[in-house]
């Protein structure tokens, strides 16, 4: 649970351990050294803690399942995401998902705000002043579209800028990330990339990361070179992480994982009829 340094990304944070280190945000840079030393699969489920999360979706600690495999691709675990989800809906006696679509995040810009990706600029997303491309391009997606994710699917195609660990594709109109989140009921339970697998690329990433993190007056995350060498010896892979609390949830009708959402008796865990 004690590891080196938490995350990469500069929009999550870490319980700090006092002798050193960092409570774990994620299993994600250990089981890429287990996939890297010469297992070709592997998958853990456990706690991950993340400070400053609050609401009904979201806990300091919550339970998560993160899997690798080596040789696979998104759309293989497209398919692991929906025949385990129906596993799940059909252990809990609920009706198993209906069929999933598949959305590129530029699509639904343009569909459902007018604004293609390629072009705008961070006041065509955000009216606010002076906000960055990223910050405005979330604020824009949590506010006008992840709402309207209702049917499960799975959102493709992310901004570059926003590939974390992912590989970045730059053969097409505009240069993405080859990641996706699965969405039900509205929610995102799962997100996924095709695995990086340069170091020197790595290092970078981390880099700007700390670089952001400083500027926002936030300390800086050290360097993890234990998976930076492991990043390297990494087969080409897919990885994926899913929420398990979010996805109960989302299967039973309850209105978030916090204990004011959950039910605390087995009567009043029964789905309502808008749930099924």
């Amino acid at each position: 649970m004690r590891v080196p340094s938490p995350a990469l990304e500069p929009t999550l944070f870490a319980y700090s351990v006092r002798e050193g280190g960092a409570l774990r945000t994620s299993p994600e840079l250990a089981l890429k050294r287990v996939l890297a030393a010469g297992l070709p699969r592997v998958y853990e489920l456990g706690p991950c803690l993340r400070a400053r999360e609050s609401g009904p979706w979201h806990a300091s600690e919550f339970l998560m399942l993160e899997w690798y495999r080596a040789g696979a691709t998104l759309p293989d675990l497209m398919y692991e995401v929906q025949d385990l989800v129906g596993t799940v809906a059909q252990a809990l006696a609920q009706p198993a998902p209906a069929a999933w679509s598949r959305h590129p995040v530029r699509e639904l810009f343009l569909q459902m705000c007018g604004l293609d990706l390629r072009s705008c600029s961070a006041s065509d997303l955000s009216s606010r002043d002076p906000e960055d491309w990223d910050t405005a391009f979330f604020r824009r997606y949590l506010e006008e579209i992840e709402p309207r994710l209702t049917h499960p699917c799975f959102v493709e195609g992310w901004p570059a800028s926003q590939a974390a660990l992912a590989t970045v594709r730059t053969d097409r109109d505009y240069a993405r990330c080859e990641r996706f989140e699965a969405y039900l009921g509205g929610i995102e339970i799962a997100n996924a990339f095709q695995e990086l697998g340069d170091a020197r690329e790595l290092r970078q990433r981390w880099i700007e990361a700390n670089q952001e993190r400083r500027a926002a007056g936030e300390p800086p995350h050290p360097i993890d070179e234990l998976a930076l060498d492991a990043i390297d010896r990494l087969p080409r892979c897919a990885g994926i992480a899913l929420g398990v609390e979010r996805l109960v949830a989302v299967l039973c009708g309850w209105r978030g994982i916090g204990p004011a959402q959950v039910p605390t008796t087995i009567s009043d865990a029964q789905p309502t009829a808008s749930a099924r």
